[in-house]
């Protein structure tokens, strides 16, 4: 590995940890264009940028979202029932989702997930309240939305928290537990996520060395080991703000995570 990637690698994951703990997202919309860039650099075929970039993303997620959920954990803030309920619709849709992206162009998928996450955050924004009857669905729809969100995370190499939090939210789940529910959600996520990025590019050539299928694992050790110290900090954050400055905090990130799909899909 070249050791001047290193820094940017560390530097990559405190950020991300960071934002796992505060808003309980896994970080792929920061992971993802950075590593296309350094992959890009490195000389990596254009048909392997993006995959490898969502493969490698995902990997780290499984330290992200372990990491965060143990902080929110601590606290008593991750609601166990509805990541059981979802976990495993969350396996199958992130299996599948990855997939999918391996094989699909991106850029219709990426103009329509960016409209998707800016409706989601200007939603947020709005600070529409929930009808106060509303709650969680039984199984069946918990199982079916754990599918959703594991297909669209699973193409993305995110935790799925832009679909979890507003999805909880509407139910009338508090704002600091579905925040804190999403990132124990963002593990399943992300290890079946991985396995399908594993195999998808199994055996391909032309991938930087010490790859397995898509996920690169030079990458993957330096941003998991900054994201692991930092996400509990962002996790003490969270729980300092108050709910208004919360929501939007995670509406910015949904901002600029759809500009930098419609980036792609326009690019």
């Amino acid at each position: 590995m070249n050791l001047a990637l290193v820094p940017v690698f560390l530097a990559l994951g405190a950020f991300v940890g960071f934002l796992a703990g505060l808003l309980g997202i896994g970080g792929g919309f920061t992971i993802v264009p950075v590593l296309v860039e350094v992959f890009a650099r490195q000389g990596v075929d254009s048909s392997h940028l993006m995959p490898l970039a969502i493969g490698t993303s995902a990997a780290t997620i499984c330290f992200t979202a372990f990491a965060s959920a143990r902080a929110h954990h601590k606290r008593g803030a991750v609601a166990w029932p509805v990541v059981w309920a979802m976990a495993p619709g969350l396996v199958i849709g992130s299996l599948v989702g990855a997939q999918v992206a391996s094989a699909l162009p991106m850029r219709v998928m990426a103009a329509c997930f960016g409209s998707f996450t800016w409706l989601t955050a200007a939603q947020m924004l709005r600070n529409a309240q929930p009808h106060p009857t509303r709650e969680l669905p039984g199984q069946i729809a918990m199982f079916a939305m754990g599918s959703l969100i594991g297909l669209v995370a699973g193409m993305v190499g995110t935790g799925g928290t832009f679909l979890a939090v507003p999805f909880m939210t509407r139910c009338n789940v508090r704002v600091h537990t579905a925040v804190a529910t999403s990132a124990a959600i963002g593990w399943p996520v992300a290890v079946a996520a991985t396995i399908g990025y594993v195999i998808a590019g199994w055996r391909h050539e032309g991938l930087p060395a010490h790859s397995i299928g898509y996920v690169n694992l030079p990458a993957l050790l330096c941003i998991a080991a900054a994201t692991m110290m930092l996400a509990p900090v962002g996790a003490k954050v969270a729980h300092a703000w108050p709910v208004a400055r919360l929501k939007r905090a995670f509406a910015l990130m949904l901002f600029v995570l759809g500009a930098w799909m419609w980036v792609k899909a326009l690019a």
